[in-house]
């Protein structure tokens, strides 16, 4: 009885019915996969490579809310194009701070953190918690699936721009 036991359970694993993830510092590979992600995600941002951001980001498109006040956006599919078009409306310089992840499955893990920075020129402060949803994809790869966006930026709010609109 006992070996069918042992037989039962190592079934469940193998077909993935039942996982444990692989832990190391209380870190899952996926979670360790997300964070190192976020770090490129907005290094991208910065640089104003909208081909790495846009190729960062769910083949079948995100699911969005600014810190600007405005409305959840529609699902919008990346391309290099789009992301180049909402680069030129201000760069900046914005870092991620205290990113916590937590791995909902084996593909789909939950971050959230904080970024901080400046914008719109680089001159403005910018302060935004942020919570993310990130899948891994068919080609095994990370992306952004769903990004939440809510204004800490010392009380004050984000000014809403032309391009917030265009979808």
């Amino acid at each position: 009885m006992k070996m069918l036991k042992i037989a039962v359970v190592s079934a469940l694993f193998a077909s993935n019915l039942i996982s444990i993830p692989a832990m190391a510092d209380n870190h899952s590979i996926s979670q360790t996969a997300v964070e190192a992600a976020i770090e490129a995600y907005w290094a991208a941002r910065n640089a104003q490579d909208a081909a790495t951001v846009a190729e960062m980001e769910s083949r079948s498109g995100t699911l969005n809310t600014n810190s600007d006040g405005s409305f959840h956006k529609p699902l919008s599919i990346p391309t290099a194009e789009r992301w180049a078009k909402s680069m030129k409306a201000g760069g900046g310089i914005t870092v991620p701070h205290f990113v916590e992840t937590t791995e909902l499955s084996p593909t789909i893990v939950y971050a959230r953190y904080y970024v901080e920075g400046l914008v719109g020129g680089r001159d403005a402060p910018y302060r935004t918690r942020v919570t993310d949803v990130w899948v891994k994809e068919k080609d095994g790869k990370w992306r952004l699936k769903a990004g939440h966006f809510s204004s800490a930026a010392y009380g004050g709010t984000h000014v809403t721009a032309s391009t917030d609109f265009e979808d």
